[in-house]
């Protein structure tokens, strides 16, 4: 598997590391500590010496409970980041957004992949991002990140989050955006309980059946910090933990904020994958 953009190619027969950085003065594990484009930059920085082949820059934050955050605010946040980004280095440049402006005005400043938590179900998303030509991230989401952790339930957990997937594809599809383009994550964290989130890892395997890229985003989130009953800036052997299973897993992008740890449990993963 291959992604392609901007007269960039990038190899998916390993898994690829991508760094978070959260332009937001209120997320949930980072808030405000990378919310300018200096300490942005120098965030990246470290995160391209580590080994990370993508960074994902979000202007808006989607914990649970997290308010909306205006378009032009939001557009403040990313779009000086991303070309500060894109003027210095080539490494992939992810936009973190739900909003078709963000997203226009992001591949624009130079943004390689469109990675929307609400899967492009926003007003003028799916136009956007089929003109704009690049990778998009396809997410599962049950409810809005105010309200989608009160009583997350399903009939049946991995046959609904895949029904809806499916059905996120089609319409993409519909407007001219090829499967080539997309990537699918089943969205730890969003509308699941704790047992939801362990075992759509356990079974993390099954959403290779669509013949997509696999995302995985697992990372200091409450399905390892209530687990462990820590704070999520203290999960780092949990938050490693989950990126393994899931690059053991088959899953071909691990979306983390400890970059420089991932990547080397992620080599340890591939050395024996390539010894079975």
């Amino acid at each position: 598997m291959i992604l392609q953009a901007n007269q960039k190619t990038l190899s998916l027969d390993t898994p690829q590391v991508m760094g978070i950085v959260n332009v937001t003065p209120d997320s949930f594990s980072d808030g405000g500590k990378f919310n300018s484009v200096d300490a942005a930059l120098e965030q990246v920085v470290a995160m391209i010496a580590s080994g990370v082949t993508i960074v994902d820059i979000g202007g808006e934050s989607t914990r649970p409970g997290a308010p909306d955050v205006e378009l032009q605010e939001e557009l403040a946040r990313v779009i000086p980041v991303i070309r500060a980004i894109r003027e210095r280095f080539g490494v992939w440049i992810s936009v973190d957004t739900s909003k078709a402006e963000v997203m226009r005005q992001a591949v624009e400043a130079g943004a390689d992949i469109i990675n929307d938590v609400r899967a492009l179900q926003e007003p003028g998303a799916l136009e956007v991002a089929a003109a704009a030509g690049v990778p998009i991230c396809l997410m599962h989401m049950q409810g809005q990140p105010r309200t989608m952790q009160a009583n997350p339930t399903y009939e049946d957990l991995l046959t609904d989050v895949a029904q809806f997937l499916q059905e996120r594809i089609a319409a993409c599809e519909a407007v001219g955006i090829t499967r080539e383009q997309l990537i699918l994550d089943p969205g730890f964290g969003f509308g699941k309980t704790l047992e939801h989130n362990y075992h759509l890892l356990a079974h993390l395997d099954k959403f290779h059946q669509f013949g997509l890229p696999v995302l995985a985003g697992m990372s200091r989130k409450s399905m390892i910090f209530k687990l462990l009953d820590k704070v999520p800036a203290d999960c780092l052997a949990g938050s490693l933990a989950c990126a393994t299973l899931a690059a053991a897993k088959g899953a071909q992008i691990i979306r983390v904020h400890d970059a420089a740890e991932t990547v080397e449990a992620v080599k340890i993963v591939q050395m024996m994958q390539s010894n079975l």
